[in-house]
């Protein structure tokens, strides 16, 4: 059986605060007195690890200092009555500022707050629920914004250190650390395609970073003080009422590059459209259910679990399995993609990273199946997602 996963997204809905004191776990390790109070003359004498402790904590209030100003608090008054909030940042000195799409969803009026305490309205002038990203745009001088450096998310590894930055239940210009945790997780979309199963939303980072509701559409920063990703959601096992949902230790941010390559249209059209290839496949099956699909454990690839009728792969000939297995939802007798344009592909998200990377509606990929035993080569031209 296909499991699935409850992730919540980390913006909060207003039903009131309530705020519950925490006993001290561990008391912190005293330091030793001549410690405190060393001067700049005589630390040859502080110990090695206290100076590198002293200068990463300098390293971190000069990064929070230099990038705060460029984050905002958002809230949301919707169409329904109701009210919730996340965060965002600056993009450039026009005035535009990024967030989550499910922070402005079905927003009737959006108050931003800087961290001056300067406030002001915005306006939604471009969404994509695919990746959940959404532009606001703001009236004010170029001279009052604080535009954020944006980094690169394909340079990333894991065990990295990184920030958050937000406004996680209401607490403005909260930072909190962490590390990267893991690369390439899948999310469902917000939006489903035509069948009504959700879209994939590919390449999302993993990280340790405390994230609470609140922190939606706030940056993850790396130790140079560039974004590398927008925080989206929390992993939550048993909750399914997101204003419950706190921190786990398991939280999503969108990787920047994706970012970078929607915003601008998001900016200038309104919107953004994705190559579409009209598969359905999932990562993390157990060898028995590979096994049971005819395939071998130990050769990666992508598994066509569906093929949408009428779409860009049923077109050109990609097939998934037909054949009942003991796996509710796992069919034998399908392809197994291996390869696109030539580009080894060892899991669904490599896939989607490259589709959306790479491609664009109307272009054409060359897909590597493996079939009864033996490759083959068929050329598929991509749709759109926008048509499905």
């Amino acid at each position: 059986m296909i499991k699935s996963r409850k992730i919540l997204f980390s913006s909060l809905v207003f039903a009131g605060l309530i705020l519950s004191s925490c006993g001290v776990v561990q008391e912190m390790q005293e330091l030793p007195v001549e410690i405190t109070t060393a001067t700049e003359e005589g630390r040859d004498a502080v110990p090695d690890q206290v100076l590198e402790y002293t200068q990463g904590e300098d390293m971190l209030v000069n990064i929070y200092k230099s990038v705060n100003p460029g984050v905002v608090s958002i809230v949301v008054y919707t169409t329904n009555g109701g009210a919730g909030q996340g965060s965002g940042f600056v993009y450039d000195l026009e005035g535009h500022i990024i967030t989550n799409y499910h922070v402005i969803e079905n927003a009737a009026e959006i108050e931003i707050t800087f961290s001056d305490g300067a406030r002001t309205r915005g306006r939604v002038i471009g969404t994509d629920t695919d990746s959940d990203i959404a532009v606001v745009k703001v009236d004010m001088l170029a001279e009052e914004l604080h535009p954020l450096i944006l980094g690169n998310s394909s340079e990333l590894e894991v065990g990295q250190f990184v920030i958050a930055i937000g406004n996680p239940y209401g607490f403005s210009g909260t930072m909190t650390t962490g590390i990267i945790s893991a690369m390439g997780r899948v999310l469902d979309s917000i939006r489903s395609s035509g069948s009504g199963s959700p879209f994939g939303a590919g390449d999302t980072i993993q990280t340790d970073a405390a994230i609470n509701p609140g922190n939606s559409g706030g940056p993850l920063l790396n130790l140079e003080g560039e974004v590398i990703g927008i925080n989206r959601a929390i992993y939550d096992q048993t909750s399914s009422i997101y204003e419950s949902a706190s921190y786990s230790g398991i939280g999503f941010a969108i990787p920047i590059d994706m970012v970078k390559k929607v915003v601008p249209s998001l900016i200038s059209e309104g919107s953004y459209d994705y190559p579409y290839l009209g598969i359905s496949s999932v990562d993390g099956l157990t060898m028995d259910e590979i096994e049971a699909m005819g395939f071998d454990p130990n050769v990666p690839g992508v598994y066509v679990l569906d093929v949408t009728p009428g779409g860009p792969a049923a077109r050109a000939g990609i097939r998934a399995g037909t054949r009942a297995t003991k796996y509710q939802g796992l069919y034998a007798g399908g392809d197994l993609i291996v390869a696109v344009d030539g580009v080894t592909t060892k899991n669904y998200n490599q896939l989607l990273t490259y589709l959306f990377m790479n491609k664009a509606p109307g272009d054409t990929m060359v897909v590597t199946v493996l079939r009864n035993g033996a490759e083959r080569d068929i050329s598929v031209t991509l749709g759109s997602r926008s048509g499905q």
